[in-house]
Order: structure tokens, then C-alpha cells, then sequence
């Protein structure tokens, strides 16, 4: 059978490694480097399939934990899985639940066989073990899933960094014997906390089932940019070549023009859509924060700039009334433009890798923005 998956590297910028390339999947082609919006619940939030379409989304993510416990992962594959209960006909990638279980549960109890933990939503007791892990994401049915990985905080001394990144190694084994859908590409996680040697042990044991792609967890994880930034160059000669790399939970716009110039291919957040709730939009001019009173009387377009829907048809002045008000058109509004602007952040540093101007594109999107 052929492989489901490949990916082409289509140029690499000679200065900084950053690639523009072609993810190839069982639900379409991915264009690098990519924006994932996070869906979690099987939905993102405030925004309809067809218009995250429209906003140039190519892959979602949902989250393994919550559609575990609730509507649960049995149903979902009997709705014909993922695809087809959320109605998205292309690309989505599931996490593995493990931040989720030591984030959110109160209670667990992390073991060699797995973890228990306590439902954030009940109460009950749940045991995940890298074979559940795997039967849950299979019954999911996304085309990109992950290992399950125990995530060490920032902060963790050395021993228990190890210890983690040890065990994530050990998971990672069982999590691949226990993977056999060739429809779903498995990303091993690299961990190591902010120790490098433990980060390069990481890369080096993750590679041998790199098959498809690489991820980076534990980053953007209360640290310092900067010291995040360090460990992507760290990394980025230690990663292979062959394969998108994934970074986990990073999503600002600083922060997606610095891992494009690192070498990065996918990136994922839930900031567009959580500060959006908020009443703050991501523009070509930098953030604005539309509650705020100075947009009272303003009646002119959030950005000027930006084609979507809410940008057409809609003033500041009103966004600002809808949010200050509750309404929820508010924040789907808001959502929808700062999924697009991340999108188009996105097209725009992939054509200048392309274009070999990816240098004056940083420089230009810092004196515009800030950086925001």
C-alpha cells in the first residue's frame, strides 16, 4: 500500500533554515508553514466549518481528552469519525490528552503504566495508558495524532525533567506497538524541559519513529521568549529534515515569525479565538482592543487591510458595542478575523521564504506591529 503521507521541502531559506513546503495527507494537501486553529471540542469555537474555510484554514486540531469524556470517543467513531461528526473535510490532527491530564485533573496519579487522574467535569476516576491513548485517537479517526508524553513544568529541577523525559520515551514505544491505522500519521514528542542535553537525548530518541513528522511539546510554557527562541536554535540542526516539525501550543504572531525563521512547519493556539472573547483583534497595525472606549465613535474598519467577513462589513464602533454588550456575534466576529489574519501571516512568510525576502518580512511585520 502507498503511503498515505509525505512531505516536500519546496525551498529552504539558506540565512535562517525556514522551509515552505507541501504536507501531503489522506484529506488534502497542507501548505507550510501552517497556522492550526484549535478546535477542542470538536468545534472552533464561535466559528462555522464553512467560514474557517473561507479564512484559509487547512487543518484543525480537536482535543483527545475532552471528546474522551465527552461525547466520548465510541460515539464519534460511530458517527464515521471526526470528519464527519464535525463535518471538516480536510486535515485534523488530535493531541494526546496528556497535557490535559495533568494541567486540569486535581488529582492524578502518575504511574509507569499510565496515569490516573479525575475528570475536571464529574469527578470520576479515568485511567490513560499510551495503549488507551491510542485506541482513543484511532477511534477519532484525525489524520495526525500524538504520542502520549508526560509534559515536566517550567521550573522542574533536572531529576524530574529526566525522569519525565525518560518516561515519554518509554510511552512513545508503546504508543507506536500499539498504532497500526496507516490512515493516521503518529508524531512522537520531543521533551527535555529547558535542560539541552535533555532536549537533544529527546530529538535523538524521538527520530527512529519520526516516520511522518516530529513535534516540540513543553515550550511556551511560562518562559521567557527568548529562552524558548535559544532552544529552537538548540534544536533546529538535531531535527530531521524529512519531516514537518511541530510546534506545540504557540500561536502569538512574534512568535510564529520566529519559529518559521527557526525551521518550524506547523504551530497551534487557542489565542486567536480566547483573546477574542476578550475584545482584542490581531491587525496589520498591531492588537486592537475594540472594548476599550477610544473605538466609541470610530467607523472605520477593524483593519484596513484584511478582507474577511468582519472586516466588509463592520466598523469598530460596532465590534465595540457588541462586546461590550455580551453579544456573542462579538466575539465570533473577532475569532473569525484573527484566525484570518493568522492565516494570512502564514501565506505571507511562506511566499517570502519562497520569494527570498523572508529577512525584510520579519523586519517589516515588527515596525508595523510591534510584534504585538
Amino acid at each position: 500500500m502507498a503511503d498515505k503521507f509525505s512531505f516536500e521541502v519546496i525551498k529552504t531559506d539558506p540565512e535562517t533554515g525556514a522551509r515552505a513546503g507541501i504536507f501531503h495527507t489522506p484529506h488534502g494537501d497542507i501548505e507550510t508553514p501552517v497556522y492550526m486553529s484549535v478546535g477542542t471540542q470538536a468545534t472552533v469555537k464561535g466559528v462555522l466549518p464553512r467560514d474557517l474555510k473561507e479564512a484559509g484554514s487547512q487543518i484543525i486540531l480537536a482535543n483527545t481528552y475532552h471528546l474522551y469524556m465527552r461525547p466520548g470517543h465510541e460515539l464519534v467513531k460511530a458517527a464515521g469519525g471526526l470528519h464527519k461528526f464535525m463535518n471538516w473535510d480536510r486535515p485534523i490532527l488530535t493531541d494526546s490528552g496528556g497535557f490535559q491530564v495533568f494541567s486540569l485533573a486535581k488529582l492524578n496519579n502518575i504511574k509507569e503504566e499510565g496515569v490516573w487522574f479525575r475528570s475536571h467535569i464529574d469527578g470520576s476516576k479515568h485511567f490513560f495508558t499510551p495503549e488507551k491513548v491510542i485506541e482513543i485517537e484511532n477511534a477519532l479517526g484525525a489524520d495526525i495524532i500524538m504520542q502520549f508524553d508526560e509534559c515536566s513544568e517550567y521550573g522542574a529541577d533536572y531529576k524530574y525533567a529526566k525522569s519525565a523525559l525518560e518516561r515519554t520515551v518509554r510511552w512513545l514505544d508503546r504508543c507506536a506497538a500499539a498504532h497500526k491505522n496507516e490512515e493516521q500519521a503518529l508524531f512522537p514528542i520531543v521533551q527535555g524541559n529547558f535542560y539541552k542535553d535533555l532536549r537533544l537525548e529527546s530529538v535523538a530518541a524521538a527520530k527512529p519513529y519520526a516516520k511522518h513528522g516530529i513535534a516540540i511539546g513543553g515550550l511556551s510554557v511560562g518562559e521567557p521568549k527568548p529562552l524558548m527562541y535559544e532552544f529552537l536554535d538548540l534544536l533546529q540542526p538535531a531535527l530531521p529534515d524529512d519531516v514537518p516539525r511541530y510546534l506545540m501550543g504557540v500561536g502569538s504572531p512574534d512568535c510564529l515569525v520566529e519559529g518559521v525563521m527557526r525551521g518550524i512547519d506547523m504551530f497551534d493556539c487557542v489565542l486567536a479565538t480566547r483573546i477574542a472573547r476578550n475584545g482584542t483583534a490581531l491587525t496589520s497595525a498591531g492588537k486592537v482592543v475594540v472594548r476599550n472606549a477610544v473605538y466609541k465613535e470610530n467607523l472605520t474598519p477593524l483593519d484596513a487591510e484584511c478582507d474577511c467577513y468582519c472586516c466588509r462589513n463592520y466598523t469598530k464602533a460596532y465590534l465595540r458595542h457588541l462586546i461590550n454588550a455580551g453579544e456573542m456575534l462579538g466575539a465570533m466576529l473577532l475569532s473569525l478575523h484573527n484566525i484570518t489574519y493568522l492565516n494570512r501571516l502564514m501565506r505571507g512568510l511562506r511566499a517570502a521564504i519562497l520569494d527570498g525576502t523572508l529577512r525584510d518580512f520579519r523586519e517589516e511585520f515588527y515596525r508595523r506591529t510591534g510584534g504585538m
